[in-house]
């Protein structure tokens, strides 16, 4: 398929995920938010709370797309490296800066709870960049260049998300149909691979099953953004196939 959408890669930080004590649930909603804001998410990463492997990626997926978004290690504890690592990784100095420590200010003063030092590390902020605000814990994320920072929990992530993303610039949505087709796989590819190569504005997969009797069947999705030529390539490849 032709790409006249931005693309973006997303980074998730943290020995949790990784070990398996947590369940990584940002990257699916990061996915389905950018899908439908126009841009692309084309890769994925996870590394542990190791400041050469976060600062290490944050370059390569830098280089590689329009956008990056992290999830994870922003917190108040020593291995919340992430805004360390990113700063460290754009050449950019890092200190508490005003803004981001009034709105910690603004969270915990009415609840009588000490801006402590520890606190303080979730207003380090690189110089030059942008807060994102968090309506759910105070602390901001940041967007410095085309690296977005945001927090891991995941109610929290998807506040900032959605703080954020009305300031980035998206290509049309992302739209898909899909056809169900009663055969196997290998009976279907011919075809979709003529109709894939004729139409490439289009992304076609196909998926295949089995039932429980074992009956093959595969479902064949169109991406794109031309709803009308998404149906027209379905209706074609219903057509060559007899189906």
């Amino acid at each position: 398929m032709t790409r006249t959408r931005p693309t973006a890669a997303a980074l998730t930080i943290g020995d949790e995920i990784l070990s398996g004590r947590t369940r990584d649930a940002n990257t699916h909603h990061l996915a389905e938010s950018l899908t439908a804001h126009g841009i692309d998410l084309r890769e994925a990463r996870f590394v542990g709370d190791e400041a050469d492997a976060i600062e290490a990626a944050v370059i390569a997926l830098s280089d590689g797309h329009d956008h990056v978004f992290t999830s994870g290690g922003i917190g108040p504890t020593h291995d919340d490296v992430t805004a360390e690592c990113v700063a460290r990784a754009l050449g950019a100095p890092l200190s508490v800066r005003a803004d981001a420590r009034a709105a910690l200010e603004a969270h915990y003063g009415p609840r009588g709870i000490e801006i402590n030092e520890a606190r303080l590390r979730m207003a380090r902020v690189p110089e030059g960049a942008v807060l994102i605000d968090n309506p759910v814990s105070g602390a901001p994320g940041f967007s410095i260049g085309k690296v977005h920072v945001l927090a891991g929990v995941p109610a929290i992530f998807q506040a900032m998300l959605a703080s954020l993303l009305p300031r980035l610039t998206g290509g049309p949505p992302l739209l898909s149909r899909s056809l169900r087709v009663e055969r196997g796989e290998g009976d279907v590819a011919p075809a979709l691979s003529a109709l894939a190569a004729e139409r490439p504005r289009i992304a076609f997969g196909s998926y295949p099953a089995q039932d429980a009797a074992g009956r093959a069947s595969v479902s064949v999705v169109a991406r794109g953004t031309d709803p009308d030529a998404l149906d027209d390539a379905l209706d074609e490849l219903s057509r060559r196939i007899g189906g």
